[in-house]
């Protein structure tokens, strides 16, 4: 069978022309002469199964590799990388999203528009702003948003406030700080007037307010902004809740981009380029739109509101504008930290004051004023 085969072979390398009849192609009518040589070949041969150990630089690490991959403690040996993380820590597990807590509602829920209130189809005089002046009552003291506010501030944000200026009275001394605090009122009081003045003129800014070193930034900040706003409402002007008991100054209410807005204007040293950047401005804003809604002095209703927080350097200011469905959430927002200030007002009965007879539904409390006990009605509230 060898000489057949080596005779074959010859006939192959040495006289490949005589070799035009040993192949055909089928269903071809001219004959094509092939040259070939051919070995040994497998045609079912089962892959080895290459194990992830034996990738490693077998000359570095030749005594590791061979023990790992010589010997095996048990069945639960892993021969590849992800099998080794799943046999030491396990599955991956799939966490589950967290239960988003249940938002809490305010006890007396007041709407943020005010359904009762009448809108004249003509406003009167509404090319002119309103500006009405914050009077304080003495008898009723009604509490302003921002003393509301500040009073109700959450531990997180007073912690952070008591160590921004504990920093503050470091680095400027105690008067330093006071005098700096005096700089930012001064420089926000200037700049809401130099607004009014652009505001009731109708023009841009001037040649004078530019050359100002202490307003000049935050009106080159600002200047995009006003390009969007027209037909101003009220500016600087006073606004009361009727119902809620609680006054505020609003900054401006005018039309941004064709919406009405209450706008509040804001200076910042540091960037603040989201909503939640500006802290309880948001809450600051929906109080003073629901006061518009429920004042009586304001014959139009607000549904948006605007916050824009300028920049001393002269740096795009960042203007923040807030949805009817977004002023509506931080609505409810004050809502909460209203009923939270009523709370804290309210003074809570003492155990002399809540001491009660045989009557279960009859108590003494002491009058100081009388310096005598007096008979009263129990609340079921005290209960």
């Amino acid at each position: 069978m060898l000489p057949v085969r080596m005779k074959f072979l010859q006939l192959l390398c040495m006289k490949p022309g005589k070799l035009e009849t040993l192949f055909q192609i089928p269903f071809c009518q001219k004959q094509f002469p092939f040259m070939c040589l051919a070995t040994s070949t497998c045609l079912h041969s089962k892959k080895k199964k290459v194990n992830g150990y034996e990738l490693v630089d077998q000359e570095k690490y030749n005594n590791l590799v061979s023990s790992v991959t010589s010997y095996k403690t048990s069945a639960q040996t892993p021969e590849t990388i992800f099998e080794e993380d799943n046999f030491l820590y396990g599955p991956p597990k799939q966490h589950k999203r967290p239960v988003k807590a249940e938002t809490k509602a305010p006890k007396n829920w007041v709407p943020l528009i005010n359904p009762n209130k009448r809108i004249p189809l003509l406003n009167s005089d509404s090319n002119f702003p309103m500006k009405i002046p914050l009077k304080e009552n003495k008898k009723t003291k009604m509490p302003s948003v921002t003393h509301i506010l500040q009073q109700t501030i959450s531990p997180q944000q007073a912690f952070y406030l008591e160590r921004w200026k504990q920093k503050m009275i470091l680095e400027l001394g105690k008067d330093g700080f006071a005098e700096y605090t005096k700089n930012l009122f001064l420089q926000g009081h200037l700049f809401h007037a130099s607004l009014e003045s652009i505001f009731l003129s109708e023009e841009m800014v001037t040649k004078e307010q530019r050359e100002d070193d202490t307003v000049s930034g935050y009106l080159s900040s600002v200047e995009h902004v006003l390009k969007d706003i027209s037909e101003v409402r009220a500016l600087e002007s006073a606004v009361q809740h009727e119902a809620l008991q609680y006054l505020g100054l609003v900054d401006c209410v005018a039309k941004y981009r064709g919406q009405l807005c209450v706008i509040d204007w804001k200076t910042s040293e540091k960037p603040k380029p989201s909503l939640e950047n500006t802290f309880d401005n948001p809450l600051q804003v929906a109080a003073y739109i629901g006061a518009i809604n429920h004042d009586a002095n304001y014959d139009f209703q607000v549904s948006c509101g605007l916050i824009v927080v300028a920049y001393k350097d002269g740096s795009p200011a960042h203007q923040h504008f807030m949805a009817p469905e977004l002023c509506s959430e931080y609505w409810n927002k004050w809502l909460l930290r209203l009923e939270e200030y009523m709370e804290k007002k309210t003074p809570k009965l003492s155990c002399a004051e809540a001491y009660c007879c045989c009557t279960p539904w009859i108590f003494f409390r002491w009058d100081s004023r009388e310096q005598r006990w007096v008979k009263a009605l129990l609340q079921t509230s005290h209960l």
